[in-house]
């Protein structure tokens, strides 16, 4: 919209009226100069004594008054239609002047150029501001390892609080969204606010980024550092040979394999930097010193996750047999007091089927998932527990602790490929204090992530 067209509408709207209001004040006056007309004519000379015009006075008085009916008439008439072109000037001005639709405001009739922006638009926008703030956190916890083993602790300790910090601005963003997501009102005003946290977010993480990257000096000297990411290498290329296992459990299949593609990666980037930095050539040595940390970072993750798997795997084989003693006490109160119907009734049948196939299960002489057991067992009677048996509440932190792990690891490893969606459910897995919906949550997140993983590939 141009200025010209803005200025121009409301000139052309005043013409009209003034036009409209000049011929209704011309409609006024001929039916008023109508109406008077008849005594500027009649005679006010004094009547000639005649018999005759004595018997036609009656008859004159009638005939005046019959004239004075149509002038009347017609200066109602003109009234009416002054009042009609008023009451439509009116409301044609409040049209002018009154947004058509709910974020949308008008000048004349061109829409504002102030109007709110396209909801759909916001909505993208919130996104990626959601994945780009949880990709540079990640990114910047990562350098901070590397930066932690050879850099004065007390130099390192502020930049940490700054990720904390973002962190935070983060995580309200996330829980911003997921309000959104579940029905929010205001929905351009939570997307905005979404948007305004990661930046906030991003604003820390940029300082923080900077301030680390004086403080290692990678573009001056990246000898020191080089020699940190290769000790580091060489213990993790060992933990990588003994992390080779027949873990019945899909949710780390391919991670060694994939962990000794990410050192395979980092040995070829710390012979770059190894040729740069002899060639004088700093600038290009920092760069690939810093790719050979992050794969080093990426397999990390990977074996430490098949690792811990394993532990808790265990973990939870020892807990099944105390936590199933532990279910039963928790259901004993309702067996005897529950009528056979009713919510309660069914949650407790449920339960009932769950126990008794998790029975059969461990003691059928077959393999199977002992956590994935103990998560049967924790969801089965988390609806009717009371907190009387305590290791089901060391059962329902297990599972929810390896849930949330193994999805942040996942989307960790991914996170050029995952969306807002998982990170979103990740940061609610991670706040709320029911254990059994943390790890509803986390699966859900992982689920989604994997979905990501699938439609758009891998591009590391």
């Amino acid at each position: 919209m141009t200025p010209s067209l803005v200025r121009g509408r409301p000139r052309r709207g005043r013409s009209h009226i003034s036009v409209r209001v000049a011929h209704a004040l011309l409609g006024v006056v001929a039916g008023v100069v109508w109406l008077v007309l008849p005594w500027m004519t009649i005679n006010d000379d004094a009547p000639v004594a005649d018999a005759r015009v004595s018997a036609a006075a009656p008859a004159a008085d009638e005939s005046s008054g019959t004239d004075l009916v149509l002038p009347v008439a017609a200066l109602a008439v003109v009234a009416v239609l002054a009042a009609y072109g008023a009451v439509r000037r009116t409301r044609r001005t409040r049209r002018r002047t009154t947004p058509a639709a709910a974020g949308t405001t008008h000048v004349g009739a061109y829409p504002s150029p102030a109007a709110t922006p396209p909801l759909a638009g916001l909505d993208e926008r919130s996104r990626a501001a959601l994945v780009d703030a949880d990709n540079r956190l990640r990114t910047l916890r990562e350098e901070l390892t590397f930066a932690e083993t050879g850099s004065d602790p007390d130099a390192v300790t502020p930049l940490t609080r700054a990720a904390e910090a973002a962190e935070a601005e983060l995580t309200a963003a996330c829980a911003i969204r997921r309000r959104y997501e579940e029905g929010v009102p205001e929905e351009a005003a939570a997307l905005a606010g979404v948007v305004g946290r990661c930046e906030e977010a991003g604003r820390r993480l940029s300082g923080a980024a900077e301030s680390l990257r004086v403080l290692r000096g990678l573009d001056r000297d990246p000898a020191a550092a080089l020699a940190s990411a290769e000790t580091r290498f060489r213990d993790l290329t060992a933990r990588t040979a003994g992390a080779e296992t027949g873990l019945l459990d899909d949710s780390v299949t391919g991670y060694v394999e994939s962990a000794k593609d990410s050192l395979v990666t980092a040995t070829v980037h710390l012979n770059q930097t190894h040729q740069a930095t002899a060639s004088g050539r700093t600038d290009e040595a920092a760069g690939h010193l810093r790719a050979a940390e992050t794969a080093i970072a990426r397999a990390d993750v990977l074996v430490t996750a098949v690792t811990r798997l394993r532990e808790t795997r265990a973990e939870a084989a020892r807990l099944i047999p105390p936590a199933l003693t532990g279910a039963e006490a928790e259901l004993a109160p309702f067996r005897d007091s529950t009528a056979y119907e009713g919510e309660t009734y069914a949650l407790l049948l449920h339960a009932d089927a769950v126990l008794a196939a998790v029975r059969r299960e461990t003691t059928s002489g077959q393999p199977y998932d002992p956590l994935g057991v103990l998560r049967r067992i924790v969801h089965a009677t988390a609806p009717l527990a009371t907190g009387r048996s305590g290791v089901l509440e060391v059962a329902a932190l297990l599972v929810a602790r390896e849930s949330v792990a193994a999805a942040d690891d996942y989307v960790g490893v991914h996170r050029e490929a995952v969306g807002a969606g998982p990170r979103v459910l990740l940061s609610e897995a991670r706040l709320t204090d029911e254990l059994p919906r943390a790890d509803a949550l986390a699966r859900e997140a992982r689920d989604l992530a994997e979905r990501d993983v699938r439609l758009r590939g891998h591009p590391a």
